[in-house]
């Protein structure tokens, strides 16, 4: 069963065709300036690279091109090879806590929650259509960002603001990389045997958040209304005070929209360092003395730490740690850092274990209190995962 897991964004379609059950990646690719001037793509086949520029006035272009290659690069033979297509979707309100078969009448159930993801959530749902049209006789599938977070309880995904917000308007912590925390908490469980784990997953990227899982149910995220809160990221401010909006406000005569543009965009490793949002630029400006770029990791991990110390406390005592994406998955660096602070509860690292990128490993000591593993993430594999078992339930 041919299945492609796809990402659309407001200018962009990002795809990975993978041959399931054998979850083998056939081919991967990204359209990038979909509507705009200058729109090109590139698709990775069989060791190849492939990039052109074309026009692509919109999402049902962009796929359309992307059938037509699939066929021109001989990736598939007939469109009827691609048996189903699971779609990430970035919320899903409270209604849906599962993956499910997308519809014309899911679709718009989904858009009741575009004012939540205005960003994403439209783009994802254009995305959606346009497969629709392009492959009618195949299954498409929607996989949720939030999905995997509403197991939570009231006690954690209430905010103590007045309670009609969220009778009203739908105020509360939604948590986002579910299929990502999701995929982490599969993985390490099955490779420990075991499915009553207490977990605290830790995706590590320019977008960053933590999960605390106990038996394959999120206890709590760091994430909350939107993905703004939590850690520390890439340009995201993380966790801060919310009456600094109107304190900035008044000094600078900017208004609310444009503070959360710079709190979403310009803070973060950004904010602090003035260099990158970039870890790697950071790692490099740090290890030649630059100040700020020290001070921005030295915030970076003990942000993260903090939570990894809460999530233990919440958890009643984690049995793993997991670290992934880029940051996770590749920076020794900031690895180390973070479990420095985190000594306390007896966590060590094996510093030779922790020398490596990418892989899956056990980076901590024999008699390290919590077990810290590397695990590396795979978001499209459990889009297609989800999709070839609903296109199964279907048949």
């Amino acid at each position: 069963m041919n299945l492609l897991s796809v990402n659309a964004g407001s200018s962009s379609l990002k795809f990975t065709l993978i041959e399931m059950p054998a979850q083998n990646v056939i081919a991967s690719g990204l359209f990038e300036k979909i509507g705009l001037a200058g729109s090109f793509y590139t698709i990775k086949y069989n060791g190849e690279k492939y990039t052109r520029e074309v026009e692509m006035v919109d999402h049902s272009v962009a796929v359309k091109v992307l059938m037509e290659e699939l066929i021109n690069l001989n990736i598939i033979s007939s469109l009827s090879e691609i048996e189903g297509v699971g779609h990430r979707i970035v919320h899903g309100g409270q209604e849906f806590t599962s993956s499910v078969i997308l519809t014309e009448d899911v679709l718009n159930r989904i858009a009741k929650y575009n004012d939540l993801a205005p960003l994403h959530n439209p783009a994802n749902i254009m995305g959606v259509k346009a497969f629709m049209k392009a492959l009618p006789n195949s299954i498409q599938v929607g996989v949720f960002d939030t999905s995997f977070h509403t197991s939570m309880a009231e006690t954690e995904y209430l905010y103590p603001v007045p309670y009609e917000w969220y009778e009203k308007y739908q105020v509360r912590k939604y948590g986002f990389h579910g299929t990502s925390h999701r995929f982490i908490n599969k993985t390490i469980s099955e490779y420990l045997k075991r499915d009553d784990l207490k977990v605290i997953s830790c995706h590590i990227g320019n977008g960053g958040s933590l999960a605390a899982i106990n038996s394959g149910k999120v206890v709590d995220t760091s994430m909350g209304f939107t993905p703004l809160a939590g850690i520390m990221m890439g340009t995201r401010s993380g966790d801060v005070d919310a009456s600094i909006l109107e304190y900035m406000n008044k000094k600078t005569g900017k208004s609310l929209e444009e503070l959360t543009n710079e709190l979403n965009k310009k803070s973060g490793l950004l904010g602090v360092s003035g260099i990158s949002s970039d870890s790697r630029d950071i790692e490099t400006a740090a290890a030649e003395g630059n100040e700020r770029a020290i001070l921005a990791q030295e915030i970076y991990a003990q942000k993260i730490a903090n939570y990894i110390a809460m999530y233990n406390n919440i958890l009643g005592g984690a049995d793993v740690i997991c670290l992934t994406a880029g940051v996770g998955e590749n920076s020794k660096i900031m690895r180390k850092m973070i479990i420095e602070r985190v000594s306390s509860l007896g966590i060590k690292l094996d510093e030779t274990k922790n020398d490596f990128r990418g892989e899956f490993r056990l980076i901590s000591t024999e008699d390290s209190k919590i077990p810290v593993y590397v695990v590396p993430t795979n978001e499209e594999l459990m889009i297609a995962m989800d999709t070839m078992d609903l296109a199964s339930q279907s048949e």
